[in-house]
Formats: structure tokens, C-alpha cells, sequence
């Protein structure tokens, strides 16, 4: 269990984030066709996986504009979005952006990624959402670098993330 902030005030996290050199679990979420996704689809490329809370929140649809326009630069990379959001919203707010560089997944089913990737927010008034953190992993499924961001209202380290493919 890790300890974050949300606004300033601890929040309890459930799971350990990936480390990296270790191998990312498998997964299996929601995708905006309301189909089950698995890691295993995207073997073969990177993956950049953008774990937040959700999309209706300012700091995470900054990071989802962030990473999409970061996407368009990136050589056999995918980037997955992951929140606990519906996929209904999370295909309307990529629309209504014009965003196309990124995938979005929901954890609606799947609820183990949330402790399986140590994102699993267990109290405060986010319980039960994803804490905002970045795990990048090679074609592998190695994880290159992993970030669980200290407070939930601030963005991740776009840079690191990027610089973990290089």
C-alpha cells in the first residue's frame, strides 16, 4: 500500500505499481467498442500506459491532450488511456478533441488492473477511481519506467515517460 495526496490530504493506494525491469501483468479492459482488451493485443509494440482517474477532470484530460500530441512522434508505440470512466465518455471527449493518437480503456470490467498495477485509490473521495501514475513497457511487456504521481492533481512527468523509449 502506498500513501499519495489528493489536494493535499493523504489518500490511501491498494496494489505496487510495476517496477521497472520487472514484467507488467496482464490485463484485460474495456474498450470503446465495449469489447475486452487485452496487453497481449498490443504485443509487439510499446506501450505507454496513462492511468488516471478520469477524463472529466481537468488535470486528466490535459494528460490525455499531452500524451496524444506526444503519440505522433512515436515509432511503433501505442498509447493506452485507462480510467475507470465509461467508455461512452471516454470516446466522446477523444471526439470532441480530435484526439486520434491514443487509445482509451476502461477498467469498468477489470477491476483487478486497478491492484494489479497499484493504482487502486482506497479511501477519500476519489475511492475506488485509479490514482494517476504512467507505466511504460517495451514490446515485451517490460516495464522501461514507472511513475505513480505523489498527488493526483498534478500531471506526470511527460518527459521521463518519453524518455524511457529512447
Amino acid at each position: 500500500m502506498a500513501q499519495i495526496a489528493f489536494k493535499g490530504n493523504p489518500v490511501q493506494v491498494n496494489g505496487v505499481l510495476p517496477a521497472p525491469g520487472s514484467v507488467a501483468p496482464a490485463f484485460s479492459l474495456v474498450a470503446k467498442e465495449l469489447t475486452d482488451s487485452t496487453l497481449e493485443q498490443y504485443a509487439g509494440q510499446r506501450k505507454v500506459l496513462n492511468i488516471f482517474p478520469s477524463v472529466d477532470t481537468g488535470v486528466c484530460a490535459a494528460s490525455v491532450r499531452a500524451f496524444n500530441e506526444k503519440a505522433a512522434d512515436l515509432d511503433n508505440t501505442v498509447v493506452l488511456c485507462i480510467s475507470a470512466d465509461l467508455p461512452f465518455a471516454q470516446s466522446r471527449f477523444c471526439g470532441a478533441e480530435g484526439l486520434e493518437n491514443v487509445k482509451t480503456l476502461s477498467t469498468v470490467r477489470g477491476r483487478d488492473f486497478h491492484t494489479n498495477y497499484g493504482v487502486d485509490i482506497a479511501d477519500g473521495p476519489l475511492a475506488g477511481l485509479t490514482a494517476r501514475a504512467v507505466v511504460v513497457l517495451d514490446e515485451n511487456n517490460a516495464v522501461l519506467h514507472s511513475e505513480l504521481v505523489g498527488e493526483i492533481a498534478t500531471e506526470p512527468d511527460y518527459e521521463a515517460a518519453i524518455a524511457a523509449l529512447k
